[in-house]
């Protein structure tokens, strides 16, 4: 894949990484090393691997499910900018 100074803007933009011009000509070969290597993975032949989570086969060690904390309600709403109805209010994130 062919990367460039536009595709590396678009894509700082929308990860929302605020660059600075000179730090384009430093990324973008950088950039263009890591997609070179995961195309090089791409052609590796994988067909009779097994997935995995982990490489070693161990049990997960979980805690116990038990409360451990009481109703704290009335100790946070108060810290919080907006609540309404036992609910905290946040600000809309959805760009349309």
């Amino acid at each position: 894949m062919a990367l460039d100074r536009e595709t590396v803007r678009k894509i700082a933009y929308l990860a929302r990484i605020g660059l600075r011009e000179e730090e384009f000509d430093r990324l973008v070969p950088e950039l263009a090393k890591i997609l070179h290597f995961v195309e090089q993975m791409n052609q590796l032949e994988t067909s009779d691997v097994e997935p995995m989570a982990h490489p070693l086969d161990l049990p997960q060690r979980l805690r116990p499910d038990r409360v451990t904390e009481g109703d704290i309600r009335d100790k946070v709403f108060p810290l919080a900018p907006a609540v309404e109805a036992s609910l905290y209010l946040v600000p809309k994130v959805i760009e349309s």
